[in-house]
């Protein structure tokens, strides 16, 4: 009974996995599209409201929203707002590199003052040992590093469209295959362990 409960209160719900997973790329896939039909200026706009389209739904689902993807809407935001509002698609293409940036920067800072910050951007979803989040967090503030650099590698030197599909068929794909390779390491340092 009480699980019943749990389940239909939303303070409580969390998110199908796939829906989550739908949510976070959804604009990432607007934008992809309204580029590939319109050019830059459009896609940038269409991010823009996908991003509040995916925090509003996510919010109604579960009533809470998880740091990572707060963080980058606020950067959608300000960068679009500016990329529009200048006219210059610089911006939005600086937008992975600041996201990453800071990423990097939060979870590295916090190793140097004794914190695993990963736990909070993961929200719960992996219950590990101490040694297991001072590494995985190590390992993603080193990967944050890495993709900020590839993003400006990439802008710097090729075609708006190339940049937009990178982000879709490149990044995306980075991220996955290193979040395969951290599973020896969550299962090394898991406290769920039977």
């Amino acid at each position: 009974m009480d699980f019943e409960k749990g389940a239909n209160d939303p303070a409580t719900r969390t998110e199908n996995p796939l829906v989550k997973l739908a949510l976070e790329l959804g604009p990432l896939g607007v934008f992809f599209f309204a580029n590939s039909r319109f050019d830059i200026f459009v896609a940038t706009g269409a991010f823009m409201v996908a991003m509040l389209v995916s925090l509003a739904v996510s919010w109604s689902l579960t009533r809470r929203l998880a740091v990572m993807p707060v963080v980058t809407g606020v950067v959608v935001l300000v960068f679009g707002t500016l990329t529009l509002v200048l006219h210059d698609e610089t911006f939005i293409k600086m937008k992975p590199t600041i996201v990453n940036g800071l990423f990097a920067a939060v979870l590295l800072g916090g190793l140097l003052f004794g914190k695993a910050l990963l736990g909070y951007v993961f929200d719960g979803a992996f219950r590990l040992d101490a040694e297991g989040w001072r590494k995985l967090t190590l390992r993603w503030g080193l990967f944050f590093i890495v993709l900020a650099v590839i993003n400006e590698v990439v802008w710097r030197t090729q075609t708006t469209d190339f940049w937009v599909a990178f982000k879709v068929w490149g990044i995306m794909p980075l991220t996955l295959v290193f979040s395969a390779l951290q599973l020896p390491l969550l299962t090394r340092h898991s406290l769920d362990k039977t």
